[in-house]
């Protein structure tokens, strides 16, 4: 089975969609079931994709497609040019790594999305108007049109029956299927934004610059434990791609002179992105809603020590790992509670866990899930006589 799988997606640094295809890459050509699979991406992306990604199996195969990055580019290519390259390879599945235009009939193979969340429902201020109402279209559009659709979690099904109640009545394959997590052959290498001077002492988190992330509430927690000294030389770091609230973030932090103790890193390594999971005191991810959190999962893949908000999704991915995660309550005081936890989890020793987070997470379980249910959506397709 051959696999195409578009993500041109406009960030020119890493981010969790990204994460998403290629991971989703990795695990499906680990099968017997998967001949090889192919990753459509913007030339704008082909630097960091070759830099952050293993993308080394013989079985995938990375084509860079050179238009504009810009919305209007990207929009009008996936309309028109996606159903040009899929008729040249020839795919049996066409996965979509998150929700993009497209009209069903100038395809004559199955068409499979990922639905993340539901951010243009639930926080539209994450894209501005009038740009949100695209997106909302495009979500709309992507979830009546598909062939089948890949929640990554509960949390985000429950969410897509929320808003689109009407699929219920659709002849339509629905699957939970979580991200697939696996660093076991990765090295550890120090970023090398700090390889001068690495900190031996630090707070992670991993989040684009979005509202929902609520790395503004971080920041200031992270300023009263400074305030306190009670851990001297404790860091910051912010592994993230920017956003629309990057510009916000760096002046709190001005304010609040953390320049010297708050590090925003982006566009980093596999490698250099596992030596901050491995060494860090404390993973703390603020969140308000989220459809899955890749860097929750990736944290306590490494064992770390965890600090999340009180939310269902983190509920939900943490179930295996609950002895290494303390939560707050964004209800009534956050700040106070959120600092509160992360002093606790601080003072905490490290311990053995006897959890094994990469059974729900694994290759074996993903990759089975993936290619039974695009057999199902094979048999329930009306193109499955192309296929």
């Amino acid at each position: 089975m051959h696999v195409l799988i578009p993500v041109l997606h406009r960030p020119t640094e890493p981010t969790g969609v990204c994460r998403h295809a290629v991971n989703l890459a990795q695990c499906l050509v680990k099968t017997i079931h998967i001949d090889h699979v192919t990753l459509l991406i913007g030339e704008w992306q082909k630097m960091y994709f070759e830099k952050s990604f293993d993308l080394n199996s013989p079985k995938i195969k990375t084509i860079a497609i050179d238009i504009p990055n810009t919305s209007s580019s990207r929009n009008l290519w996936f309309l028109f040019g996606l159903p040009k390259v899929a008729q040249q390879l020839h795919p049996d599945i066409i996965h979509l790594a998150f929700p993009l235009p497209f009209i069903r009939r100038w395809f004559d193979r199955p068409l499979v999305s990922t639905i993340h969340d539901l951010y243009p429902y639930d926080y539209p201020e994450n894209f501005g108007y009038p740009q949100v109402w695209f997106n909302q279209l495009f979500l709309k559009q992507c979830v009546y049109s598909s062939d089948g659709l890949t929640c990554v979690s509960k949390t985000t099904l429950n969410s897509l029956s929320q808003y689109f109640p009407s699929i219920n009545r659709k002849n339509q394959a629905r699957a939970v299927i979580y991200n697939y997590v696996n660093f076991d052959s990765k090295s550890l290498i120090v970023p090398s934004d700090i390889e001068a001077c690495p900190p031996s002492n630090f707070i992670l988190c991993v989040a684009q610059h979005r509202k929902n992330k609520n790395l503004d509430l971080l920041i200031k927690a992270f300023a009263q434990l400074v305030e306190r000294k009670t851990y001297p030389s404790l860091k910051l770091i912010l592994v993230g791609g920017t956003g629309p609230e990057t510009e916000n973030l760096e002046n709190l932090v001005n304010v609040l002179s953390l320049r010297s103790e708050v590090l925003f890193l982006s566009a980093l390594s596999d490698q250099e992105l596992c030596w901050l999971y491995n060494n860090c005191q404390v993973f703390a991810i603020p969140s308000s809603t989220e459809g899955f959190c890749l860097p929750l999962v990736e944290a306590l893949f490494f064992g770390s020590r965890v600090v999340c908000s009180n939310i269902s999704i983190f509920r939900e991915v943490t179930e295996v790992a609950s002895d290494r995660c303390q939560f707050f309550n964004l209800s009534g005081d956050s700040l106070a509670n959120l600092t509160v936890v992360l002093e606790k989890a601080l003072s905490l020793k490290n311990s053995e866990s006897c959890f094994s987070i990469k059974d729900k997470f694994s290759e074996e379980v993903i990759s089975k899930q993936l290619t039974d249910f695009y057999s199902q959506v094979q048999t329930n397709s009306i193109y499955q006589e192309s296929v």
